[in-house]
Order: structure tokens, then sequence, then C-alpha cells
């Protein structure tokens, strides 16, 4: 045995539960099926950025644009051929959150279903966590 060589022990750790990882941001069918149509004709844009800003009676309100390219601090959530890119200021506040896309005779909209929100103001555009 070498002098260079290193021991390694390895010790069976019992009744340990396996966390499964918490997706960044899930997407409904209906919003992948929006985001595809959205971005069908502008081939320039390579997916959508959400992230959050200071704003309204509550704190924090959500953004959503088209990017063009994928900066180095942005999360990417992949689902069914989508991509979606979550701004690096909006990381922790999005985490386990669900998007969907709902569509009334009065509305159409992006909905963030997020556990990690404390309180919303009245019209609920924007929150606080």
């Amino acid at each position: 045995m070498s002098a260079s060589m290193v021991r390694a022990t390895v010790r069976a750790v019992s009744r340990r539960k396996i966390l499964p990882t918490r997706a960044a941001l899930t997407l409904t069918p209906s919003a992948v099926n929006k985001i595809r149509t959205l971005l069908h004709d502008k081939p320039e844009y390579i997916g959508m950025k959400v992230g959050v800003r200071t704003r309204g009676c509550n704190g924090l309100t959500y953004t959503l644009d088209y990017t063009t390219a994928k900066d180095k601090s942005d999360e990417e959530v992949i689902q069914d051929g989508v991509r979606v890119f979550i701004e690096k200021k909006a990381q922790l506040t999005l985490l386990g959150t669900e998007m969907d896309f709902l569509e009334s005779k009065l509305t159409s909209e992006f909905v963030f279903n997020n556990p990690n929100i404390k309180g919303t103001c009245g019209c609920g555009e924007s929150f606080n966590i």
C-alpha cells in the first residue's frame, strides 16, 4: 500500500427518508399550450421569462415576458417542449409554484398557485412572502 492512497469508509444509514426534489416551477397543460401558442409565430424568442417586481399594495407582483437568451443566473424549466426561465430574484419566491392559464368570458390570464405566499392584496395582483 503506497503512502498516497486514502482510505474511505462506507456506512449504511437506516431509516433515513430521501426527500424528493421540488421543481422550481411546474406548468399545467393549459399553461404549456398557451406558451406554445404565444411563441409559435415568434422564432426569435426561445421561451418566456418569469420574474418578480416590487409593486402593488402588498409588495411583489409577477412579470412575464418573452426572452431571446438565457442569462447565466436564470433557472431553466423545460416541460413538454416549452422553456420557461426564472430570474434570479424570483427563484426562491417561486419554489414549488404551479403556473396555470385560465380563460373565462371576461379575462384570460396566467395564474401562479404559490404555496409560499403569506398574503395577497384584495385585487390579487400583488403578494408578500
